[in-house]
């Protein structure tokens, strides 16, 4: 098992197999600036299968298949199917806006996906396309209804909190999550890259979002959080669980152990990072696996990243926090 210099081991890997995306949710994905990564510098199949290959003996447990849309990537199960075989692989993920879902959840299911997490940000047709720039409401819950008959579970809801935009909808998104028997996230809205405008004024802490539920329900806290980026709670009534992820007001960076590999195959150590590291140069000059796992190896072995520990330091201090200061990776990228 590799350890950073923080001690963080690797055990997380977050690959995106697209940069395309079939939504412009406002949260995370820029209109008109951004440079599409060229078809031919994505990752094929072949080259993720062979990089993962090489992760997994490095300590990498869990898989979590990303885009933009993952689901845009033509016949995906195939490369499921790859991952799932491979040994030292517990967990194999995908995060999806939904909406192709309906058509896809039982090959993926067959193939050997074993949970899917779905991003939902409102119930309402007008702010769902809002958010997410596209009138597509009907086409995620289709689909979420399509995960659950195929058999991925547990199903995992994401909601971005934005205030002013969908605040007033917490209630009902976790009303909807126990009747269904998910849990659902609530995440703090994130600075993620550059062009989001992001502001603290849209900000809704984790300590207000706690306040909101605790009108309707009785919750306590879970311990065991370990490596995960949520907080989890406990409904009262057996009634289920729900979590929330504090990255800006209570930043989680000492137990981070994800790291990312996006379509352009580079690999990336934080998701607020301002580069990353090329593998597929690498990969397409003819390295072999033992230099790859070198590679690797001194990346994560190097890596310093607590982005979100300097951010709240900063916003702390009297001088404040400028989110533009530093160019960051666009969320589109880098696959959350």
């Amino acid at each position: 098992m590799l350890f950073d210099r923080h001690q963080r081991p690797l055990q997380d890997l977050r690959i995106s197999v697209t940069d395309r995306c079939n939504f412009r949710c406002t949260y995370c994905m820029p209109l008109d600036q951004y440079d599409w990564i060229a078809r031919a510098q994505i990752l094929s199949y072949e080259e993720i299968d062979r990089l993962v290959g090489i992760f997994a003996p490095l300590g990498v447990r869990k898989l979590r298949i990303t885009g933009g849309e993952p689901l845009l990537r033509k016949d995906l199960e195939e490369l499921v199917g790859m991952l799932a075989a491979i040994d030292g692989i517990e967990d194999l993920c995908l995060t999806t806006n939904g909406s192709l879902l309906a058509e896809t959840a039982e090959a993926l299911q067959r193939a050997g996906l074993n949970r899917v997490t779905v991003s939902i940000d409102s119930f309402d047709r007008a702010t769902f396309a809002r958010i997410a720039q596209r009138d597509r409401v009907a086409s995620v819950f289709a689909g979420i209804a399509a995960a659950k008959e195929a058999g991925l579970a547990p199903i995992k809801l994401n909601t971005v909190v934005e205030r002013g935009v969908n605040d007033h909808e917490i209630l009902d998104l976790l009303d909807y999550a126990i009747e269904q028997g998910f849990e659902i996230r609530f995440i703090e809205y994130m600075d993620v890259g550059n062009v989001n405008q992001w502001t603290s004024d849209k900000l809704l802490s984790k300590r207000e979002i706690l306040e909101r539920i605790a009108v309707r329900h009785d919750f306590q806290p879970l311990r065991g959080r370990g490596s995960a980026p949520s907080q989890r709670y406990r409904l009262s009534g057996g009634q289920g669980t729900f979590g929330v992820i504090a990255s800006v007001t209570e930043p989680f960076c000492g137990a981070c152990t994800r790291a990312r590999l996006t379509a352009d195959g580079r690999l990336v150590t934080c998701l607020f990072s301002t580069y990353g590291h090329d593998l597929k140069s690498m990969l397409r000059s003819g390295a072999s696996d033992a230099e790859l796992r070198a590679r690797i190896k001194s990346i994560w072995t190097g890596r310093t990243d607590r982005y979100s520990e300097q951010r709240l330091a900063a916003i702390s201090s009297t001088d404040g926090y400028d989110p533009e200061a530093v160019h960051k990776l666009e969320m589109i990228s880098l696959g959350g």
